[in-house]
């Protein structure tokens, strides 16, 4: 499988300052990100796979609502997390 637990650690731990933090929006939104780059390079092989392509456009949604979350409760993290996943300008 692709995300493996010491995937998942090593991510919690770069974004969300331990391994036990996983509630933390920018861990999660790190998180989603990556899934979302997986999909993405699936998707590119196989073009007409369409429940991973739902699937996507699902967890697209979710870092959205993550991400106005954090813009809306506190600026300085949502531009730290945009710059270090690389996500907007």
């Amino acid at each position: 499988m692709y995300l493996t637990t010491e995937i998942k650690e090593k991510i919690f731990a770069q974004y969300g300052g331990n391994t036990t933090n996983t509630g933390s929006p920018e861990s999660q939104i790190a998180l989603f990100t990556y899934r979302i780059n997986h999909l993405t390079d699936h998707l590119r092989k196989h073009k007409k796979d369409k429940s991973t392509e739902r699937a996507l456009v699902m967890l697209v949604g979710k870092r959205r609502k993550l991400l106005n979350y954090l813009k809306n409760n506190d600026i300085e993290r949502y531009r730290k997390i945009i710059s270090e996943l690389n996500i907007r300008k």
